[in-house]
């Protein structure tokens, strides 16, 4: 379970991304600790929406998030024109935002399989911040 009290800025962020996507109705938000296995980044998180406009909406919800409580801005988007699957770079995390048939064939959760699974649930993440 993950902890957005944590004192690890990395996984804070992650958080902070995770929860500006369920706000916006995102789908089976996953977050994968990457650090161990890939040099890339520290973590991914991977969201599901299902139209086009919901997942630009969702990448625009999370840059907004992220720029509101980390003054930070993704390093580079892709994607959003098609908006199919965009990704977003934030140097630690990277997004990923996708319709569920590019999410089922692409499968980054099968493909990061060894990484450590965080769940998110935006219960426990609402009751972790009130306390």
């Amino acid at each position: 379970m993950i902890d957005s009290t944590s004192d690890n800025p990395t996984q804070t962020l992650a958080t902070t991304i995770a929860q500006a996507a369920d706000d916006r109705k995102a789908s089976d938000i996953v977050i994968l600790k990457v650090t161990e296995v890939s040099y890339l980044t520290d973590y991914f998180v991977i969201v599901t929406g299902f139209s086009r406009t919901q997942v630009k909406a969702i990448a625009e919800a999370i840059e907004e998030k992220v720029y509101q409580t980390h003054q930070q801005v993704p390093r580079q988007t892709e994607g959003k024109k098609d908006g199919n699957w965009i990704l977003q770079d934030f140097g630690d995390v990277i997004v990923h935002i996708f319709l569920p048939e590019e999410r089922e064939f692409y499968n980054l959760e099968a493909f990061w399989g060894h990484a450590e699974r965080l769940e998110f649930s935006s219960l426990e993440v609402t009751q972790a911040s009130r306390l």
